[in-house]
């Protein structure tokens, strides 16, 4: 199965960007990751199950283009989240601080978390998309939930 790039781009080109903003907390960086992974996808010869196949697909390569960015030279010269925060729009000040302490998680919890919780994907997805067990999926999501429980827990106890 075959979707024409287009179509994809309008249909998950913000959810690619979420991923790789995610990872590399660059929203330049992060757009490249988006072009770059539609790109490979428009220049491959593969043939996918389904379009939560391709979805899955383009995910994965998203967050590895993005964690090849943060290896490269290049990535030093980035805007930091601080001055990238500045621009962001949110409903509520309970959603700022929680998409703060998000992107203050290590990686490999940060991705659960949002590949879980914005994505919508199962754990078997991700397992999937991360090329790990589905045992280790459960593991960083917990971990990741319980740095933000104690993290939010002060946070919230200290504004009553």
């Amino acid at each position: 199965m075959r979707i024409a790039t287009e179509v994809l781009v309008e249909k998950y080109k913000d959810h690619l960007f979420a991923a790789a903003f995610n990872v590399c907390k660059n929203a330049a960086d992060a757009d490249d990751v988006v072009q770059d992974t539609f790109l490979q996808y428009h220049t491959t010869n593969r043939q996918f199950e389904n379009e939560q196949h391709i979805r899955a697909w383009l995910i994965r390569v998203a967050i590895n283009k993005a964690k090849n960015i943060n290896l490269s030279f290049w990535r030093q010269k980035g805007v930091p989240l601080e001055e990238y925060m500045e621009t962001l729009t949110f409903e509520t000040p309970e959603a700022q601080i929680l998409f703060t302490e998000i992107m203050k998680l290590p990686e490999k919890y940060r991705i659960v978390i949002h590949l879980f919780y914005y994505e919508d994907y199962t754990i078997r997805e991700i397992a999937k998309i991360m090329n790990v067990t589905e045992s280790n999926v459960k593991v960083r999501l917990t971990r990741g939930r319980r740095l933000l429980r104690n993290v939010l827990k002060e946070e919230w106890e200290n504004d009553r």
